[in-house]
């Protein structure tokens, strides 16, 4: 099982995502598509113009076969909900295998917190992003060890051959 940050922009003629019709088109298509094609989406977050997941995939086979029915549900479906026809996405999902620890938390943490990167409007202390799904709260229950439980362990402490014991 492999933990994947994925990443895909949609096109410029799409429109803005974090409105309220596409955001719960989105929604809906992450919960309904959440166990695919041996693909998981642990996690999701909605920007104005891409997408951000942390899936559990089988192999790359599955990455693809899940990422392509994500796509497609996708764009029939925001299609249909703003009356327009055409592609959604700009091009093909970027992928990045994670294999440490340290990797899945950072990615995780990016995930749900990107809104406040891409955002200049002042958020208040433990702003939630609706958008997102939480730390603890995954949209499917993740099955990798790294995942479900490694992620979130603090990293173990080399003691230095310079301190006493």
């Amino acid at each position: 099982m492999r933990v994947v940050h994925v990443t895909h922009r949609v096109r410029p003629d799409a429109g803005y995502l974090r409105k309220d019709a596409p955001a719960a088109v989105l929604q809906q298509a992450f919960r309904d598509a959440a166990v695919r094609f041996g693909m998981r989406i642990a996690h999701y977050s909605i920007q104005g113009n891409h997408l951000h997941l942390v899936v559990e995939v089988d192999d790359s086979n599955a990455l693809t076969k899940g990422m392509q029915g994500l796509a497609i549900r996708i764009a029939r479906r925001l299609n249909a909900r703003l009356g327009r026809r055409g592609p959604i996405f700009a091009d093909r999902y970027h992928a990045n295998v994670l294999t440490s620890r340290r990797g899945v938390a950072n990615a995780v943490r990016y995930v749900v917190g990107n809104y406040q990167r891409h955002t200049r409007e002042y958020l208040p202390a433990g702003f939630r992003d609706p958008l997102a799904t939480l730390l603890d709260r995954p949209l499917a229950p993740p099955l990798s060890w790294l995942l479900r439980v490694g992620w979130q362990l603090e990293p173990a402490r080399v003691a230095s051959p310079f301190e006493p014991p």
